[in-house]
């Protein structure tokens, strides 16, 4: 079974917490506080395995959730911070957020990628001694760690890709250019998996990809191609192959421009993707019918090749064609991280600002896990950014319930690890 699409739930290692401790030992008088930090959660980490091939693992396995850190312990012992989860995908898998559609990662190359970061270690009692307040007997819970609901699709990573439709002849075109040995047979939807082969020429090498038979209306639903259609995407080039011959009763111009439109339709960036015209099965065609076809192909600026994938007659010339074209194109597309916006980030905090405050020897801490994203893209020391945190707590009322408790000028208010002195 070839899986290319699945959706998992994945989710940080909260932070350990902070020790409340204090130090006792013979003939040391007043120790004082020495409860030590928790340690950090495990991150969610993707990393790419090219002994995967599909997304199958994941039609079994839905959730992934990484270790808490340690808590913390006395004598200022830290707890040990918690081991990453790794989850292994195949080469091409971009990992989106469900929620949003927003893109999180593109695992294409061996660099590792931090999906959901895990929650920091909260700080033990130790951190809270001050020349007033002595013995703090309160130390700070752990950070919780990010949890996404991820969306993974597979897109082939293939310099060039084979579309057309079903019958066509791509995955006999493909079988005498590469080692690939696809199942061939005469009937529709012969390949029901996206199939990779390497293909040398001129001293170099490319990857080719036959994709499973489009027809009519396969960008809507229909047929099987609008499966696979995401594995054009990433494709250099483009090689069009169409039965020139019309050996199935059908014609050879109109089903140029159907899979040219279910493209273009499904992607509008592949309506101009570089594209190559292969007119197979030339050796059953009669001359005229070759020549109506390369005439109205050449009308639409582009160049066509007259091939017979069955006698290899033309394949040679098609891939030295195809080996030109690629050495003066970019490299295979890449998709990049997309951050949240101001504007998404504003939405997703406003969806649910509940937040509790509570005072503990003159501090009033501020417990509200959706601040926690603003914290950590908001500078401190950067004057906007403050006036932006500064709404945001008075939007949210938690400068309201401070007053209500009865803050004065100078007191200190905790929120995770940032602390400050309040001022009116």
């Amino acid at each position: 079974m070839f899986v290319d699409i699945a959706r998992i739930f994945v989710k940080a290692g909260d932070g350990g917490d902070g020790a409340v401790s204090f130090h006792r030992e013979k003939y040391v008088a007043a120790g004082g506080p020495d409860g030590g930090d928790g340690g950090k959660g495990g991150d969610i980490v993707f990393v790419a395995d090219s002994n995967m091939s599909n997304l199958i693992d994941f039609k079994y396995k839905k959730k992934f959730i990484a270790e808490k850190g340690e808590n913390g312990s006395k004598n200022r012992c830290f707890g040990k911070n918690a081991p990453d989860l790794i989850v292994k995908v195949p080469i091409g898998t971009v990992v989106f957020d469900d929620d949003t559609g927003r893109i999180l990662a593109d695992i294409s190359d061996d660099e590792p990628k931090v999906i959901a970061i895990g929650g920091k270690g909260g700080k033990g009692n130790a951190h809270f001694a001050t020349s007033t307040r002595q013995v703090p007997k309160f130390a700070k819970p752990g950070f919780k760690g990010d949890s996404y609901n991820i969306r993974l699709e597979l897109k082939l990573i293939a310099d060039v890709g084979l579309v057309g439709f079903p019958n066509v002849g791509k995955s006999t075109l493909i079988s005498v250019v590469s080692a690939a040995k696809p199942r061939i047979a005469n009937y529709h939807f012969t390949t029901l998996t996206p199939v990779l082969g390497v293909v040398k020429a001129k001293g170099e090498s490319f990857v080719m990809a036959d994709i499973p038979g489009l027809i009519e209306g396969a960008s809507e639903g229909v047929g099987l191609g609008h499966e696979f259609l995401r594995h054009v995407e990433r494709c250099r080039l483009i090689v069009h192959i169409v039965d020139v011959s019309g050996s199935e009763g059908r014609d050879p111009k109109e089903d140029f421009d159907i899979i040219s439109r279910e493209l273009k339709n499904f992607n509008e960036e592949l309506a101009d993707a570089p594209t190559i015209v292969a007119a197979n099965k030339c050796d059953m065609a009669t001359d005229e019918q070759i020549k109506e076809f390369k005439e109205y192909i050449s009308k639409k600026g582009l160049e066509v090749l007259e091939i017979s994938a069955a006698t290899t007659k033309g394949t040679d010339i098609l891939v030295d064609k195809i080996a030109e074209a690629l050495s003066k194109l970019p490299p295979v597309k890449r998709y990049e991280a997309q951050p949240l916006t101001k504007e998404e980030l504003e939405s997703k905090l406003t969806s649910n600002r509940e937040f509790s405050v509570t005072e503990e020897d003159g501090i009033f801490f501020v417990e509200a896990d959706w601040l926690y994203d603003i914290l950590r893209v908001v500078n401190m020391d950067d004057y906007s950014s403050l006036q932006y945190f500064q709404r945001v707590l008075q939007t949210s009322g938690i400068i309201d319930k401070l007053e209500e408790m009865g803050i004065n000028e100078g007191d200190a208010v905790a929120i995770f690890d940032f602390e400050f002195e309040y001022m009116r």
